[in-house]
């Protein structure tokens, strides 16, 4: 059985599909234990609308391409867009939208994971 911080690492080819489309604040979170739907949130800023198109286009393409059937809502919103991928949920936030919903404080308990990575 893995640990969970290699849980979370198992998604490093979707955290470096976010960074590379220059994904703010991209952090993990290990749900398992908890009564969340998904096992993994994966948390990700946007700096504007179509930045947010572009980081939920390249978290649904890799997704798709190691396997992952996806669902998604929030297409037109400004603030949150989630991408539903079973036991992995991807949310893309505006700046504010991740204020507001401030899921880093909901889950503060969670196990996590920030993806650093260099320019």
């Amino acid at each position: 059985m893995k640990n969970h911080e290699d849980r979370l690492k198992d998604y490093e080819f979707l955290y470096e599909a976010l960074a590379d489309k220059r994904g703010l604040e991209i952090l993990a979170l290990d749900l398992e234990d908890s009564s969340a739907v998904s096992d993994i949130f994966v948390l990700v800023t946007a700096n504007s609308d179509i930045h947010m198109d572009t980081l939920s286009d390249a978290a649904l393409e890799t997704l798709h391409q190691h396997g992952y059937d996806t669902k998604t809502e929030g297409n037109n919103s400004t603030r949150w867009r989630l991408i539903d991928a079973g036991e992995l949920a991807v949310h893309v936030f505006s700046k504010n939208g991740r204020e507001f919903y401030n899921l880093e404080k909901i889950w503060r308990d969670a196990r996590s994971y920030f993806y650093s990575y260099q320019d």
